[in-house]
């Protein structure tokens, strides 16, 4: 019996997961942990040679040499970006499949007994991310960056159905399900019915998605807290005419695929002229040295931490530190949850909208099964508690429910 194996490549972390012979799936294991981070890190090393690492290699290739070295992340957000063609990186461009392929390779081969001549089945969003996203081309993208890392024949399933079909296994009698799974750069939901069986059957209702999650959830507090203190909001001088400095630029910052692209002299170009006669130069003197520092991968570790403290406590403390900027700065859960409104009011319609898709009514939803990691946030659970009943709202597997379930897919 080939292997049926399942690879969940996310915008912040990916997983990959084996079916057993007892019918379970299991996360197959990098050193250090079931989830390995989707970057890449290039550098060149003493004899001028451009190497690269994947995962924490990459991380911690990326910590030892900041300045030298080019980081990248969240890759997955530009597979439906149409305006994404390449980047350079020390001098050779490179397109975003093959940056892509490159990941994968670091990713699978350690697995490679697993891998040979396996039934593969790979996720996507329903919605992939960004406000044009095309997401027929970025399956298309998402399929020949398999095809060149070595693997042209997957398939591809829907991320919330594949969290359902793990879900599903717990199940011993029929039941509709909803499955909300919250990624790094999108939210998707699912409407399914399943029957446990033998055989188990699962029954495609409706789906939603939007091009928000974690990462929108970070960029608030970026937004809020962060980007004030390195210019935003201030003004500079054209002809004795005060103007605002321009937003675009801490869009930007504090969005991190977006932010390796900061460093672009033209831009770092622009933000020294802009300086030059700005309100306050020193804040942006702070922008431009976090960001020829490459310290976004500090500043996010920072944000991102903070993040997963509000989910257990009503206040906690951003502390970040670089240079001659450092931060210290306590933000209030209410406070937080009002600067993400926007994003819940985005999720809360999406999720209206698979009820549509399904033609169902919330009370007609059995279940809900909540996962990945920004499911843990208190006010993404109570839009589903307010809207189904707490006693019909489950969580799990926040990190490896999606590779599990399409091993399980990959088995049919």
């Amino acid at each position: 019996m080939r292997p049926a194996i399942g690879i969940d490549f996310g915008t912040t972390n990916s997983v990959v997961s084996v079916l057993r012979p007892d019918g379970t799936a299991a996360t197959l294991q990098h050193p250090g942990g079931d989830v390995f981070r989707s970057v890449l890190c290039f550098w060149s090393d003493a004899r001028g040679q451009v190497r690269h690492a994947a995962g924490p290699a990459g991380i911690e290739a990326y910590l030892e040499e900041p300045l030298d070295s080019r980081l990248i992340m969240s890759m997955k957000s530009y597979l439906a970006q149409r305006s994404f063609t390449e980047t350079r990186i020390f001098g050779r461009p490179w397109g975003l499949e093959g940056l892509v392929a490159l990941f994968l390779r670091e990713l699978l081969t350690p697995f490679g007994p697993e891998m040979a001549d396996a039934r593969i089945v790979v996720g996507r969003p329903v919605r992939f991310a960004g406000d044009a996203a095309d997401d027929d081309f970025g399956e298309t993208r998402l399929r020949a960056a398999f095809a060149a890392a070595g693997f042209p024949a997957v398939q591809v399933a829907l991320e919330p159905a594949a969290a359902g079909q793990r879900f599903a296994q717990r199940l011993n009698a029929p039941a509709t399900v909803l499955v909300a799974d919250f990624g790094g750069g999108t939210s998707d939901f699912s409407v399914l019915r399943f029957s446990p069986g033998p055989p188990r059957q699962v029954v495609p209702l409706g789906h939603s998605g939007v091009g928000i999650a974690g990462d929108s959830f970070d960029y608030r507090i970026i937004d809020r807290v962060i980007s004030p203190l390195l210019g935003k909001g201030s003004s500079y001088t054209v002809m004795g005419k005060p103007l605002p400095v321009p937003p675009a630029w801490f869009s930007g910052f504090a969005r991190w695929h977006q932010l390796s692209l900061m460093r672009a002299p033209r831009t770092l170009r622009d933000i020294a002229e802009v300086t030059r006669t700005a309100e306050h130069p020193e804040r942006l003197r702070r922008l431009v040295q976090l960001i020829e520092d490459e310290a976004g991968y500090a500043l996010y570790r920072a944000v991102s931490g903070v993040k997963a403290a509000l989910s257990g406590a009503e206040r906690a403390t951003l502390h970040f530190t670089h240079a001659d900027f450092a931060l210290t700065a306590e933000i209030e859960r209410a406070e937080f949850e009002n600067w993400i409104a926007p994003e819940l009011a985005r999720i809360g319609a999406a999720v209206d909208a698979a009820l549509v898709d399904a033609a169902m009514q919330p009370s007609q939803i059995d279940r809900v099964f909540l996962t990945g990691g920004t499911s843990l946030v208190p006010a993404v659970r109570r839009l589903f508690e307010d809207r189904f009943g707490a006693d019909r709202v489950v969580a799990g597997g926040e990190f490896v429910s999606v590779a599990e379930g399409l091993a399980l897919m990959a088995e049919g």
